[in-house]
């Protein structure tokens, strides 16, 4: 998951950069951090908490510089240690370099130990280390070189942001599984960030995504960027989860609208399942709204916001355990019995992974007042842990791999469960390109 950005050539670049964390805060709430560069040399303060938690003004006005880097974190990889936090910042044989991740190395752990193996000493348990390491253990003269013959060695998922004290490095994996688009700044200067919302929030202009296998290479004083396709293969595959869950609706991801594609995956989902003689449609907020307005819409059954989230609650999906998760669910959302007492009500939730948080909502929703809840879920089930870079649980904890869907609606406590089939999930995405579909289907195409 997580969110990056980085700003080069841009008055107050590490202001820019706190902006765009801002924006990029359903990402990741773990730990924040900015790394900038002032007078060719790198200032980085980081810590835990959200944005706003970690800096103020006079730690912008600290960092300083015209290029800078960011990142919030929701761990893959590693603890929750600030140690762990991001930009990586080290000191090599080439001066100074910061990196920002988002992503997950399925090779990590065996790049690791053959480091340590051969001297390396690592701060941290992140993936992200792991690429700083072989960085500065290349022998190459050039960062450039040396960026990319890491490269040839990790395997996994990747959006990089690497920072030196007079150039930026922006690389994409070769399948492009997480998201990352390029803008211009009114005011000159460039701005990548995970998603598009980062732009509008600093008035930037969108350019275009980063490409699959694509490296961008930004220079302090100039007014352009070079552009490198690194692998001679690529198959790109975006996250279709990020569709689901993860971008905030008003992001563009690949060209499409994450609002309008939810949208569909409603349409589709009142179509194929829907519920007679229904008084209302709910949608489990946030990432459930779309998709409810697009099935009421189809089906011509009243949309009602009757269930009230609690926004200085962090998401319930990132919550590292069952009970935190279950108090969460009480201090996060809170339904509306007025306006749910003695109706049929369909509930829109955007995936089920443990099952847990839909059964407390159940749970609330009868406690309300409702006659009868049927839930309706606009992706698959979710049947295989995502190694690409989402923290979904492991195989035993995820619901829909030890229980059918019968066995999961009984869990749940409600009246009727359906799912969007996989099939009419992908066409709901409106194109025919691949996705990264892993969750739903298993195909770990990254080997």
């Amino acid at each position: 998951m997580c969110g990056i950005v980085g700003v080069i050539n841009a008055p107050d670049a590490a202001k820019v950069a706190y902006l765009g964390l801002f924006s990029l805060q359903h990402r990741g709430q773990e730990a924040s951090g900015i790394s900038a560069c002032e007078r060719h040399h790198i200032n980085t303060i980081k810590g835990k908490g959200l944005v706003t938690d970690v800096f103020d003004a006079a730690a912008l006005v600290r960092l300083g510089g015209n290029m800078a880097i960011g990142h919030n974190r929701y761990a893959t990889s590693g603890s929750k240690a600030v140690c762990d936090a991001q930009p990586v910042t080290a000191t090599y044989a080439l001066g100074e370099i910061s990196i920002v991740h988002n992503g997950n190395l399925i090779n990590s752990d065996e790049i690791h130990d053959s480091l340590v193996r051969d001297g390396a000493i690592f701060q941290s348990q992140m993936d992200t280390e792991t690429i700083l390491h072989l960085i500065a253990r290349s022998q190459q003269s050039h960062l450039r070189d040396r960026i990319i013959e890491a490269l040839r060695v990790i395997k996994g998922a990747y959006s990089l942001i690497i920072m030196s004290r007079s150039k930026m490095f922006v690389v994409r994996d070769p399948h492009a599984v997480r998201p990352l688009s390029i803008g211009r700044l009114k005011n000159g200067g460039y701005i990548v960030a995970s998603e598009t919302c980062a732009f509008d929030l600093v008035e930037a202009e969108f350019i275009r995504d980063v490409r699959a296998g694509e490296m961008l290479t930004f220079e302090e004083g100039k007014d352009d960027f070079i552009s490198e396709q690194l692998f001679d293969e690529t198959d790109p595959r975006i996250c279709a989860f990020e569709y689901v869950y993860l971008a905030r609706p008003d992001s563009v991801i690949e060209g499409k609208s994450v609002y309008e594609v939810r949208q569909n995956l409603g349409r589709k989902l009142a179509q194929i399942s829907p519920v007679a003689d229904a008084d209302l449609v709910v949608p489990v907020p946030d990432s459930g709204i779309s998709s409810a307005i697009g099935f009421a819409k189809e089906c011509g059954v009243p949309f009602e916001l009757a269930i009230v989230r609690n926004h200085y609650v962090g998401r319930t999906f990132i919550e590292p355990t069952q009970d935190i998760r279950n108090l969460k669910v009480k201090l996060k959302l809170n339904p509306i019995a007025s306006a749910l007492k003695g109706k049929k009500i369909v509930v829109i939730d955007d995936s089920i992974v443990r099952g847990t948080t839909s059964r407390k909502i159940v749970e609330l929703l009868r406690h309300a007042g409702a006659s009868e809840i049927h839930m309706r879920i606009a992706c698959p089930e979710i049947r295989f842990p995502d190694r690409y870079g989402i923290d979904t649980p492991s195989y035993k904890e995820l619901i829909s791999v030890s229980r059918d869907k019968d066995a999961v609606c009984e869990y749940i406590g409600a009246d009727s469960l359906e799912f969007l089939p996989i099939d009419d999930f992908v066409a709901s995405l409106g194109d025919e390109r691949r996705y990264s579909l892993v969750s739903f289907d298993g195909d770990y195409f990254i080997k």
